[in-house]
């Protein structure tokens, strides 16, 4: 079955998951408007600058999409997911999917029940790619990219840690929603977009 999913083009690399996501056979839909999420069987929000990205939303909301019936995107995106729209976010799209970020009260759309610490990694010259196990996804590691990445440090128990790394955790799971700290569309690997398809195949029930 091909899907059909909407990747949040604010800003980020948008276009490698759409890339990795046609690859696999699947309609992959540029968001930047509110009507452009309609139909969509899930929504990856991509890597990027957070900072910049509630910028950008903000400003959406106030300027672009100031008619008396608008909706800001990101309340738009968290009525979808609260209905069970699969939704996952990459680096940064974590940090915008996580309810609390450590020492920070930037907006957001703070669905996803875990703490989130910034840049945990340091700065862009400490990025690196890690052989990283992710039993989900098979015995063979993942070669996971992280970029100026951030590291979850605290989860409710309806979350579950998907992979471990570096004192915290750096992929997890809360029912439709899928956070990673790193980057699995800058690798040649499929198997976190495949167990994202998995996801959406588990809403639809099929």
């Amino acid at each position: 079955m091909s899907y059909r999913i909407g990747i949040l083009a604010l800003q980020g690399d948008f276009a490698e998951h759409a890339s990795k996501l046609r690859s696999l056979g699947h309609e992959a839909i540029e968001v930047r408007r509110v009507p452009e999420l309609d139909g969509l069987d899930g929504l990856i929000i991509p890597g990027g600058e957070s900072t910049t990205i509630a910028k950008l939303e903000d400003a959406a909301s106030r300027f672009t999409l100031a008619t008396p019936d608008a909706v800001p995107i990101f309340d738009a995106i968290s009525a979808l997911a609260k209905n069970g729209l699969p939704v996952w976010g990459t680096c940064m799209g974590s940090i915008v999917l996580a309810q609390r970020i450590e020492g920070s009260a930037q907006g957001r759309i703070a669905l996803m029940d875990v703490t989130v610490r910034r840049n945990a990694f340091g700065p862009q010259r400490n990025s690196a790619e890690v052989l990283l196990a992710i039993p989900s996804l098979g015995s063979e590691p993942f070669p996971a990219v992280f970029i100026r990445a951030p590291l979850f440090i605290e989860s409710s128990a309806t979350v579950e840690r998907l992979a471990e790394y570096a004192g915290g955790f750096v992929m997890a799971r809360q029912g439709s929603l899928l956070i990673t700290a790193f980057h699995p569309e800058l690798t040649d690997d499929p198997r976190v977009h495949q167990y994202f398809l998995r996801m959406i195949d588990q809403a639809k029930g099929s």
